[in-house]
């Protein structure tokens, strides 16, 4: 996919100095174990995942895939450092959520946010994390991974009857009808996203976006259109700040119609994540 480049590409024009943009390191294989079993590390290593899990994960194992996916959640390790610091941060891809720890799905390798959390808790043991999911798609990866975690807090407002078909529940979940409209869309999230946040009072936000909720998203089935979205993202920036909670901001998913456009809303994401670091500028 191209939205990476497309989307940098975008930022640098349109912030320039105001933002800056690292090359962080991939994660490394102690990092990635402390969620994901070697098994299954070395299938993908050495190509040795079965035809069906290949299937399931939608892409062919590889040890460049296996390097790419580490970068990806190298890039959600160094947006958390610096969120520890600056109070918010990105990372310019990221939000792997299908991911379960011994396997993959829906072209989701490695779970990032849970192998950032799986790091943050070597430094900080007791911290409380919140994963907020606004992707079109429900986060069954992470909401398994922590489905007996009491310090992990899983929120995913998704549409029900859409991709994964088979639902991993999580601490609270909003499935929402096929082309839902964006007024409707978000109706739910305000009905629901601020008092969990303020119930769980968490330490750290990892906020995973989400670009697939536009009308014209090919796989998403939602109905919302620009405005909508930077009204949702004024709603979770307004809920962090004014709780002074730290927050990773990842991409999710993102597949319109128009590639150029699913740039555009992811970058319009880091746009107001950066507007709201340093509203002055």
């Amino acid at each position: 996919m191209d939205k990476f480049r497309r989307a940098e590409g975008i930022l640098r024009r349109e912030a320039g100095s105001l933002l800056s943009i690292e090359s962080p390191p991939p994660a490394s294989r102690s990092q990635i174990d402390r969620i994901h079993p070697p098994s299954y590390i070395d299938s993908l290593r050495f190509g040795t995942l079965d035809r069906a899990a290949t299937v399931r994960l939608g892409l062919l194992p590889s040890a460049s895939l296996l390097k790419r996916s580490a970068l990806e959640v190298g890039g959600t390790l160094a947006a958390t450092a610096a969120a520890l610091t600056d109070g918010l941060a990105c990372n310019l891809a990221g939000g792997t959520h299908h991911a379960f720890a011994d396997r993959g799905l829906g072209f989701c390798v490695l779970n990032d946010v849970a192998i950032a959390i799986a790091e943050l808790r070597s430094s900080h043991p007791d911290i409380r994390c919140m994963v907020i999911d606004t992707d079109a798609h429900q986060g069954n990866g992470t909401n398994g991974i922590f489905a007996d975690d009491p310090n992990v807090f899983t929120y995913s407002i998704h549409v029900g009857r859409n991709y994964p078909a088979e639902k991993t529940p999580g601490s609270l979940d909003v499935p929402l009808p096929r082309y839902v409209s964006g007024l409707a869309y978000l109706e739910q999230l305000e009905a629901t996203l601020p008092s969990a946040v303020e119930d769980f009072s968490p330490d750290f936000v990892f906020w995973i976006a989400g670009a697939d909720l536009h009308r014209d998203d090919r796989f998403g089935q939602m109905n919302l259109e620009d405005d909508h979205f930077a009204a949702r993202d004024r709603l979770v920036l307004g809920l962090i700040s004014s709780n002074n909670t730290p927050t990773a901001v990842l991409y999710g998913g993102g597949y319109n119609r128009d590639r150029e456009h699913t740039a555009r809303l992811h970058a319009g994401t880091v746009l107001r994540v950066r507007a709201a670091v340093a509203p002055e500028r």
